[in-house]
């Protein structure tokens, strides 16, 4: 019986000491995407509504825009895991910067629970980007996206960029889901 005491101690002590050796906190920060591999309807539904409202408030407009950022010669599907989730940050980088500015009341209140949604998204993402691969160098089809994102960042006006990013907020959502699959996706 004292031997079995004994081996218990052992086990405790065993315990405490790799309890020391990787810190709580290095355990939290690891990279969870699953949440979105599934959006809630809710969700979807905010970001349908505000996506109409949008619409309606782009007629009455006379805006005239050349940007083409979200029409790519490839799919998500074709980039590596760690390519997946900084194209995904940098699409969500600039959707919730075009919903930050200022806009009409009613606009104001129906983008306010996606513009909450995706920047969780982002922060989620973000913290994928440090934890997992904080050295990843983008792949050339990412590379050559990210630097025509920064020109059309310089060379369009906040209106047509803020039209492109919240008529193709579908799209950046399934861009999302992709990511969060970690693993082949359509």
């Amino acid at each position: 019986m004292p031997h079995l005491g004994f081996m218990l101690l052992l086990a405790l002590a065993l315990g405490a000491s790799l309890g020391a050796a990787f810190p709580r906190d290095a355990l939290k920060k690891s990279c969870s995407l699953s949440k979105y591999q599934f959006l809630v309807p809710h969700e979807l539904k905010a970001v349908q509504k505000m996506k109409e409202q949008f619409e309606d408030i782009m007629l009455l407009s006379d805006r005239k825009c050349n940007t083409r950022l979200f029409h790519r010669k490839w799919n998500i599907a074709e980039l590596s895991v760690p390519d997946r989730v900084m194209l995904v940050e940098a699409e969500l980088d600039l959707a919730t910067a075009m919903l930050m500015l200022p806009a009409d009341p009613a606009f104001s209140k129906t983008r306010q629970q996606p513009l909450t949604f995706l920047t969780q998204a982002r922060e989620d993402l973000r913290g994928c980007v440090a934890t997992e691969a904080p050295s990843h160098q983008p792949s050339g089809k990412l590379r050559h996206w990210l630097q025509k994102l920064q020109t059309a960042k310089k060379t369009e006006t906040t209106g047509c960029l803020e039209a492109s990013a919240i008529l193709h907020l579908f799209q950046m959502l399934n861009d999302l889901r992709c990511a969060a699959l970690r693993e082949q996706c359509t």
